[in-house]
């Protein structure tokens, strides 16, 4: 008992540190991690730069920290882009509970792939992955097979560039929200 105690406390600590960093960050520190994360897709994910050129707008969030045993979340910043140019910064939130243990940073691009599902991003408040929307999650493994989820999803996540340990690489119930920088 006394080790998931110590362990439990780790990983609310360990989500903590992750959001004093991102709540620290400036909107240059956020530009320069977003252009590093997209450089890093596009380099090292196949098919992300194809579905990239054709999406109406791309929200990258540069690194994601999530931990958990038994109790878990995940915390990051970072910035939607249209035509390359920033016009707004986010924040991404989740909690779970259930069968996880680990910890881990990964970075995300979610691709807006129609008008409408852009839109409506930017029309709401709080938008939340798996209630607001569905998104196809495309990890560095299934990127093979990125051509045929693009023709029948409006909103395609890259998720890749893990370190650390962790069970799961879901968006599902992730809260985005609009994020002010420092």
């Amino acid at each position: 008992m006394r080790t998931i105690t110590t362990l439990g406390t780790a990983t609310l600590l360990t989500i903590a540190l992750a959001s004093e960093h991102a709540v620290a960050a400036t909107a240059s520190e956020i530009e320069r991690e977003v252009a590093a994360a997209v450089k890093a897709c596009y380099a090292g994910v196949e098919g992300c730069h194809a579905v990239a050129k054709k999406a109406k707008g791309v929200l990258v969030f540069p690194q994601v920290t999530k931990a958990g045993l038994g109790i878990g979340g995940s915390y990051g910043v970072g910035a939607l882009q249209i035509g390359g140019r920033t016009v707004g910064y986010y924040s991404t939130t989740s909690a779970s509970i259930g069968l996880q243990a680990g910890a881990e940073e990964h970075s995300e691009m979610i691709m807006f792939l129609s008008e409408e599902a852009l839109n409506q991003f930017r029309a709401s408040s709080g938008w939340k992955v798996g209630g607001d929307a569905s998104v196809a999650v495309i990890d560095e493994g299934a990127a093979k097979n990125v051509d045929s989820l693009t023709h029948k999803e409006p909103i395609v996540a890259f998720v890749y560039g893990a370190k650390g340990l962790m069970g799961s690489l879901s968006l599902e119930g992730a809260k985005i929200s609009p994020y002010t920088p420092d």
